[in-house]
């Protein structure tokens, strides 16, 4: 009797306290997940060493008339990469400080849009930062072109 009020004294607090913090809203890591996290940062973090080589080599050089295919295709993985993330983001009802977050990713968004549309030919109309329709046409007109992401 003694040791099944000892085991009861023990496990219904570990119990109440397990229910409690699953009713709490936060964020639900898991190790794919983090996984996850961690392959975007290494993305980013090669990316970004990329990018600085790049302009080193450029620095010296002049600038062709026509524009670089690799160019082209930098924006492209750059917008699948902050696409996927924006998708990510918006799927996550428990991530924190998701709307501004959502906000960051949209605008970084909007400015690849923007380089992918100068690289393209497209013409950037001059609108307010995060225009839904703007972004929409910039899409359209750059899927008419052949551009994928």
């Amino acid at each position: 009797m003694t040791w099944s009020l000892l085991v009861l004294w023990m496990v219904l607090p570990a119990l109440t306290f397990a229910v409690l913090l699953r009713l709490l809203p936060g964020d639900r890591s898991t190790p794919r997940r983090r996984a996850g996290r961690n392959r975007d940062r290494v993305r980013g973090h090669v990316a970004g060493a990329l990018d600085r080589t790049a302009d080193r080599l450029r620095r010296g050089h002049h600038r062709e008339t026509a524009p670089d295919p690799f160019d082209a295709l930098h924006v492209q993985i750059r917008l699948g990469i902050v696409a996927e993330h924006l998708r990510e983001l918006e799927d996550d009802p428990h991530a924190w400080a998701r709307a501004e977050r959502i906000i960051a990713s949209q605008l970084a968004y909007d400015a690849l849009l923007a380089d992918a549309c100068r690289l393209a030919g497209v013409e950037v109309l001059p609108r307010a930062k995060g225009d839904p329709w703007e972004r929409m046409r910039e899409e359209v007109e750059l899927a008419a072109r052949g551009w994928t992401w």
